[in-house]
């Protein structure tokens, strides 16, 4: 019995690409899709041709492979330009052209925003179809790795490391050339001089470019990338990138470069969300890090109702009575200790410093009982010589009333990590 065979590669075969792509094929709803926008209301350039000069790629064929490329995790330029050389489904797409990786890369780097507007449309899309409900949405974030590396991120700590271990080789150099009286070793030491003066002025212009910015830290090859912990506490550089998906299919709806951190990313991620979807009223779904009195705030004075995950008590002091004891009466203005004694405020309000920054990261309200030293029960209360005192956030009333939505209803907080 002889194996299959299979045709000699010189024949000539005639076939179309169209019938070498399924009906279903995932290709098909990217041409659709692209040829249905008006790409030049995006702001893509060369949608219309100039008489004179070399024809450029309409952007609907970039825009194209790299939809494509976003669905089949294909990332780099390179990888998409041998896709359109060797995949049919993608020779399809392209109608046969092949653009060379630089040309892919450039077409990204010049239309960043015009990207984000398309993938803004199609989400709209998606909501006029009733694909996404946009009544609860989780929020969460993930990391990916940059282009920069250590090397080329820099704080303030790192650049006056550098500038003060070059001021030191330049010291030194200058004194050996005091004592030197040979000419090679002159010429040498000055020209280590000059190589350490202009890296020197290079740190000190990245300085000052840190400066300028108001950021804690600065990336030099890819700008908006910052030293962040990407996996076990081992610390690179890379983007965290903040999603917002939709309960109904689980669909991304919106993304965005965030901080090192989630602390300061809720507020911003959903109202995004919620403009964007034109909703009157939604519901956010959060882990423990987005667990911040500010952000909770402003998603409430939003219309957003929040089910972030409250964070443990930082209390440290075992045997006490726990902070969840005191009862807040809000007409008054008080707390009630569990002695029943009355605790009060002198009405004004302090500013709780961020310990890194030293900034103003919210302000509070302090509650005392001038009786406090004399209560029976004071050695279950407080350590302190002065009493117990507890310290009332501005935030407070957003965070017991998130607090009171997720422990009233646990069921639904735990859809978040169906959603992500």
């Amino acid at each position: 019995m002889d194996h299959k065979q299979g045709s000699d590669r010189n024949q000539i075969v005639m076939f179309s690409l169209e019938s070498a792509i399924p009906k279903d094929s995932f290709v098909r709803v990217v041409d659709a899709f692209v040829d249905a926008i008006n790409l030049k209301s995006f702001g893509f350039a060369h949608v219309e041709c100039k008489e004179e000069g070399r024809p450029p790629y309409h952007p609907a064929i970039l825009l194209k492979l790299y939809l494509y490329g976003y669905h089949y995790g294909i990332r780099t330029t390179r990888k998409l330009e041998r896709e359109a050389q060797t995949n049919m489904e993608c020779m399809w797409l392209l109608t046969g052209l092949r653009p060379k990786y630089k040309t892919i890369a450039d077409f990204r780097k010049d239309h960043s925003k015009a990207f984000r507007n398309v993938f803004r449309r199609f989400v709209w899309l998606l909501k006029e179809w009733n694909l996404i409900e946009g009544q609860t949405v989780a929020i969460d974030s993930f990391k990916i790795r940059a282009s920069n590396s250590l090397k080329k991120n820099f704080n303030d700590k790192k650049l006056k490391h550098h500038l003060e271990y070059i001021d030191n080789q330049i010291r030194a150099y200058e004194e050996q050339l005091e004592k030197s009286d040979q000419e090679e070793e002159i010429t040498a030491l000055n020209a280590k001089i000059s190589e350490r003066k202009e890296k020197q002025s290079y740190y000190k212009s990245i300085s000052n470019k840190l400066k300028d910015s108001g950021e804690e830290q600065i990336s030099v090859t890819d700008p908006d990338s910052r030293a962040v912990v990407l996996l076990r506490n081992i610390v690179n550089v890379g983007y965290n990138i903040q999603s917002s998906s939709d309960e109904k299919h689980k669909l991304l709806v919106e993304y965005d470069t965030g901080s090192v951190n989630d602390t300061h990313a809720l507020a911003p991620m959903a109202i995004q969300t919620k403009e964007l979807l034109r909703v009157k009223h939604m519901t956010v779904l959060a882990d423990k890090g987005y667990h911040t009195g500010e952000q909770i705030e402003q998603c409430s004075l939003n219309d957003i109702s929040t089910y972030v995950s409250p964070r443990a008590s930082s209390a440290t002091d075992k045997g006490l009575y726990p902070i969840t004891d005191f009862r807040y009466e809000p007409g008054k203005d008080q707390y009630i200790c569990p002695q029943g004694n009355t605790m009060k405020s002198n009405g004004k309000w302090y500013n709780h410093n961020d310990g890194r920054s030293g900034k103003s990261a919210y302000k509070f309200k302090r509650y005392t009982n001038g009786d406090c030293k004399h209560c029976k029960s004071r050695l279950c209360c407080t350590n302190s010589s002065n009493g117990r005192y507890i310290d009332r956030s501005e935030y407070a009333d957003a965070l017991e009333a998130n607090t009171e939505r997720v422990m009233s209803n646990p069921d639904y907080y735990r859809k978040r990590q169906q959603i992500t």
